[in-house]
């Protein structure tokens, strides 16, 4: 790591901010400006500017005509973009139950998608890497179902929920979890076993689910909580 493994001021100021995120620090109705962000950190707008870059990218701020706000999707909203996940999924699995002989999964995606996450199990993944072989394995299991249109919706899913789990990252025992649930529903499938892995990918979901909305409750009462005290 340069600078003899000090931490570069740009990596510093992201997870600062994104923590100050997290914590509800900033309202969503509060325009995160740069001058004002970099007089806080007391750094220069320069690392400022690129903590904020990388933040939208990770959805966690967004640029409304006014500039970039915090990202904070309502509850009732998360709530149904988990039910679109579940009817996206489930229907991946069973429009292959319904007719095998004009739909199969493709076990070979299944297989090696299996094989990447029996070698997790002995090898952990970080977080916030945990997420995203998260999403890319829920993604895969509609690939190998034959509908591009469901893994596509899928994709969009995810892509709405991730601000919300970016801010809630898993410990190690809820990937350890992840992991065996992942690997349970693969070996369903490749056993043939339709009916089971739809039972246990429809638990897994909504599992994650009550997490995600009680993480967002959190998040949500914590902005109020700063919202008061500034009042």
């Amino acid at each position: 790591m340069p600078g003899g493994g000090r931490i570069p001021l740009r990596e510093r100021v992201y997870h600062s901010l994104r923590r100050d995120l997290a914590a509800g620090v900033f309202v969503p109705t509060e325009r995160l400006g740069e001058k004002r962000l970099a007089q806080l950190y007391e750094v220069s707008r320069t690392p400022v500017r690129e903590a904020l870059a990388r933040l939208q990218a990770d959805g966690l701020v967004e640029r409304r005509s006014a500039g970039l706000f915090p990202y904070r999707p309502r509850l009732d909203e998360l709530d149904h973009l988990y039910e679109l996940r579940i009817v996206l999924e489930a229907r991946g699995m069973q429009r292959v139950r319904a007719d095998p002989r004009s739909a199969a999964h493709d076990l070979e995606l299944i297989r090696a998608e299996l094989d990447t996450w029996r070698a997790l199990r002995d090898n952990p993944p970080e977080p916030g890497h945990a997420l995203v072989a998260d999403e890319q394995f829920h993604t895969v299991l509609l690939a190998a179902a034959g509908n591009s249109a469901l893994e596509e919706a899928l994709t969009v899913v995810h892509r709405r929920v991730r601000p919300v789990r970016t801010l809630d990252a898993p410990t190690p025992d809820r990937v350890a979890t992840m992991i065996t649930e992942h690997i349970a529903i693969a070996e369903q499938l490749l056993s043939g076993n339709v009916q089971a892995a739809l039972q246990a990918l429809t638990t897994h979901i909504d599992s994650s689910r009550t997490r995600v909305l009680a993480r967002a409750q959190r998040a949500l009462e914590l902005t109020k909580l700063a919202q008061a005290v500034r009042d």
